[in-house]
C-alpha cells in the first residue's frame, strides 16, 4: 500500500504536472513501486496465494502500459526504463 507521501513523490518525479496521475509513465512508476513492496511481502509469506494473484495482475497491467508507451512514445519509454531500472 502506497502512502500519500510516496504517491506524491512518484507523481512529482514522473508526471508532467502535480495532478498528473493518469499518464502511462506515472501509472508504470506506481505499479513498479507496488510490485516491489508486494514481492518483498511474498518472500516473507510464500503461501499467500491471494497476494500472488494480485502481483501477477499488476505485472500484467504494467507490461501492457509499457508496450503502449513503446508504440506511442518510444523516447519516453526509453527514459522510463532507464529511470526505473526495468529490463524488457
Amino acid at each position: 500500500m502506497l502512502t500519500k507521501r510516496v504517491k506524491s513523490r512518484i507523481i512529482g518525479e514522473h508526471g508532467e504536472h502535480s495532478k498528473d496521475t493518469g499518464s502511462a509513465q506515472v501509472q508504470v512508476a506506481m505499479l513498479s513501486r507496488q510490485i516491489e513492496e508486494l514481492a518483498a511481502h511474498l518472500k516473507k509469506n510464500p503461501k499467500d496465494n491471494h497476494s500472488r494473484r494480485g502481483l501477477l495482475k499488476m505485472v500484467s497491467k504494467r507490461r501492457k502500459l509499457l508496450s503502449y508507451l513503446q508504440k506511442r512514445e518510444p523516447a519516453e519509454y526509453g527514459k522510463l526504463i532507464k529511470k526505473l531500472e526495468l529490463k524488457r
